[in-house]
């Protein structure tokens, strides 16, 4: 594994926010979601494309807090443009499980 500096971690802005809006991507290859990710009044919201639709569906998503690396550059997907990575692990079978805060904390705090 390699190891990396203090300061190369500290350049990760790893961040909460609150999905307001999830709906199903209908172009995208694999299949995915379009976020819409609430990350506070400094940052905003921001959208993503997530390939987490083996364990969740776009009703539950709305509310849940998640951690998404916000400063990666934009990327487009299809039609989209993805300007975050929300952030999860893949379990036994492969699917996506959310990184997400244990409780409630405001949108757009960084990760200590």
């Amino acid at each position: 594994m390699k190891q990396i500096e203090w300061a190369e971690f500290t350049q990760v802005e790893l961040r909460a926010g609150t999905i307001v809006s999830a709906e199903i991507f209908k172009e995208a290859r694999k299949p995915a979601y379009i976020l819409q990710v609430d990350f506070g009044d400094e940052i905003g919201v921001k959208k993503s494309s997530a390939q987490i639709t083996d364990l969740y569906n776009p009703e539950e998503l709305i509310g849940k807090q998640v951690m998404a690396v916000i400063n990666f550059p934009a990327k487009q997907i299809g039609p989209i443009m993805s300007e975050c990575l929300v952030t999860g692990f893949y379990n036994e079978d492969g699917h996506v499980v959310l990184a997400v805060p244990d409780k409630a904390i405001r949108n757009g705090a960084k990760l200590a």
